[in-house]
Parts: C-alpha cells; structure tokens; sequence
C-alpha cells in the first residue's frame, strides 16, 4: 500500500477522540443523543493512489488530497457531508460539501470517463475547451448545449462559473499560484483540487474514480469500477509474465531539436515493464520526461524491436517527412511502429489522453498485444495502432 499506514491511523484516533469527546461532553447534559451522532471511521479508503485518501464516517466523508502537484507542500481536506450527517466542530475549518452533489464543472478530459463510468455524466454542466472531449457520449451533451465552454484552464471565465452556480468545480493545479481557483473561491463557489495527474503507477492513476465516487455518495459503485479495473489489470499481468522473452522497445519522438522519452520511473515507462518489455531507458531515475540529443537516441535505439508511442504521428510517412532520420530505425524499417495518436475523436480529441488513465487494464492488454502476441489471439488493439 502506498499511503502512509500510521498516518492514516493517527489521523482516525484523532477524528474518534474528537467525536467522543464531543458525546461525552454532550451525552452528560443530554440523554436523548441521536444515534446519527455516534460516529465511528474506517481506514483509508485508497490502495494505490499516493494523492489521495478517503475516510468514511457515519453521515460524512473526509477527503484528502495530499498531493496536489509534484513537491507540494500543502495537501487540501474537504468534508463531504450527507443529508442530517453531523460534522464535529474539530472539522469546521474545512470546506463542507453536501452530497451527493448535482451539478458538476470538471477541468481535464480524464475526468469524463469516471463521472460515465459511475452514471453521473448528465450532471457535467461546463468544462473548458470542449473540442478536446473526445466521449460520444458527452460529445452529444455538448452538441446539445448541455455543457458549457468555460474559458481555458489557465483562464477560467469566472464570470460564466458564477451565472452557473455549480456544486463543485473540480480542477487542477501546476503549483500554489493560481488566481483563478482563488478568485471562484472568494465568490463562494466549491472548487476541489484533484491529482489524478501526478500520479505515477497505473493503477495509482485509475483509483481516482473513487474521488468522484465520493462526491456523489456512490462510493460502493466506484469501489466495484476499481476493482473491476485492477483485477483485469492483474490477470493480464501474469500473463505477460508467462512469456520468457523481453522485446527492446524504443518510444518518443523529437521536439524542438530534442528527443523526449519517457523515464524510467514514469507511468508510461511502468507499462512498458508491466508488459514484459525491454525499454531502452527503464533505468534512468525520474517521472517525467528525459530530454536527449538524436544522436544519443539513435545509438541506443536504433535497432529496438518496437517503436511505441512517437509522438503524434499517424502514419510513417509523416514521420519520415517531418524527419528522414526517423527511417533509419529498425523498428521504423520492419514497419514495428504503434501509435496511440490515430484514435482520435470527432473534434479531434486523443482518446488516449482522456481514457488511458482510468482503464490502464485496456493500455497494458494493448501493449501486451504488440509484443506478445500469441498471449492474446483474439485481442484486438483498443488504444494503440500499427502505423502503415
């Protein structure tokens, strides 16, 4: 498990002192003390995501973000508080959010799969720059003018956000800058702060749907999703590691006269593993992107089996025309090259970069495809797709 297990239960002694505190300095003046005020927490609700914690209380929810972005040295708490639940006074400096909420504003495109998954898609009534929405089924909402444009994330039109009132806004934060989520604040509004993103384990990423399961009190539906998700996960695993072999795997494209790959401590990088590849940098220490020269690139990778991931690119001859280089690689020449740039929605959204993260048990059986396939005969490529 991730978090931090003797945190997690100092924090359930302090929030059980505090409640008994509360019924036994009541309780000796009243003796008809609701049964709704006999408030017992169970442990952290979270087992892979290092960002975020839920603690379940009779009639209230406390969640935690801890990390809100990379080296943050604040974490944020929210009280989710059911109808007649009773929040003890030791929680009162937090943000009370009464759930389950009605009304939504989410901010990145990977939040739309949890709020469909969980049914709750009807309740998304605005979300900066829709064309970037790449769902069907919300592209509909969209078209129908169901869910508003508000603004771009580094420029929220707050304005609109206040005509519309929602219960929450749900957004994200590169640091603790940011006048915008300060600003809807100020006017009163509900703004949550989520960190799906700096997540690095696939798995990590994907338990984030139980932030959303929490805010409209279906925490047993999320909790099934997750389960669902983590156990196909799992499966496809062991079977990667059935096979001996360990293709060499070569991923990134240039930009700006610069190669980017992925590090090897990264989310993409961590599949490559989970998947029982060889990739060529799954050594170096990091969770971003490692920035190198051609040359360096093409020293180790030239002769990589498979190319995975190069850039946006959706056919080789696009590639070798933004860079005749790029056909010098041997998983170029063998025609071994897999984007996930090719599935694309009707506005030209990547659904990859919107679903991926929430079905990660769909990404690993993809790459599991690519390189072993006799594992998997009857699989067809969900995400990624073999560049003619």
């Amino acid at each position: 498990m991730y978090h931090n297990s003797n945190y997690s239960m100092k924090l359930n002694f302090l929030y059980s002192f505090a409640i008994l505190s509360l019924l036994f300095l009541f309780g000796c003046k009243q003796n008809d003390v609701k049964e709704s005020t006999k408030i017992s927490a169970v442990a952290n609700n979270v087992k892979y995501a290092k960002g975020l914690e839920l603690y379940n209380f009779k009639g209230f929810t406390v969640m935690k973000v801890t990390k809100p972005w990379p080296e943050a040295t604040k974490e944020f708490t929210y009280i989710l508080k059911e109808k007649n639940g009773i929040i003890p006074d030791s929680l009162k400096e937090f943000p009370v959010i009464s759930v389950p909420i009605q009304s939504i504003v989410v901010t990145s495109t990977t939040h739309i799969p949890a709020l469909e998954m969980l049914g709750v898609e009807s309740t998304l009534i605005g979300f900066p720059s829709t064309n970037f929405i790449s769902s069907t089924k919300t592209r509909k909402r969209i078209d129908k003018g169901k869910v508003r444009e508000v603004g771009i994330n580094e420029n929220l039109n707050t304005e609109v956000l206040i005509d519309m009132k929602p219960n929450v806004i749900v957004t994200f934060g590169i640091n603790n800058n940011n006048s915008t989520i300060d600003n809807l604040k100020k006017s009163g509004l509900n703004v949550l702060i989520n960190g799906d993103w700096t997540e690095q384990s696939p798995l990590g990423k994907a338990e984030w749907i139980k932030f959303f399961g929490a805010l409209y009190n279906l925490d047993t539906k999320a909790n099934s999703l997750f389960a669902s998700i983590e156990t196909n996960y799992n499966k496809a695993m062991a079977l990667a590691n059935e096979t001996s072999t360990k293709p060499t795997v070569l991923s990134g494209a240039i930009y700006q006269d610069q190669w980017y790959v992925p590090q090897g401590q990264s989310w993409a990088s961590l599949f490559l593993r989970d998947a029982k590849a060889n990739y060529l940098w799954k050594e170096t220490k990091g969770f971003g992107s490692l920035s190198l020269p051609f040359e360096k690139v093409f020293e180790i990778g030239q002769n990589a089996e498979f190319w995975i991931a190069p850039g946006d690119f959706t056919s080789l001859k696009q590639m070798s025309d933004s860079n005749s280089h790029y056909s010098k690689f041997a998983s170029f020449k063998n025609k071994k090259v897999y984007s996930y740039a090719v599935n694309k929605g009707a506005k030209g959204g990547i659904v990859y970069f919107e679903l991926a993260s929430t079905r990660p048990d769909l990404v690993l059986k993809d790459l599991i495809k690519i390189f072993h396939s006799e594992l998997l005969p009857k699989y067809n490529l969900f995400f990624f797709k073999k560049l003619e």
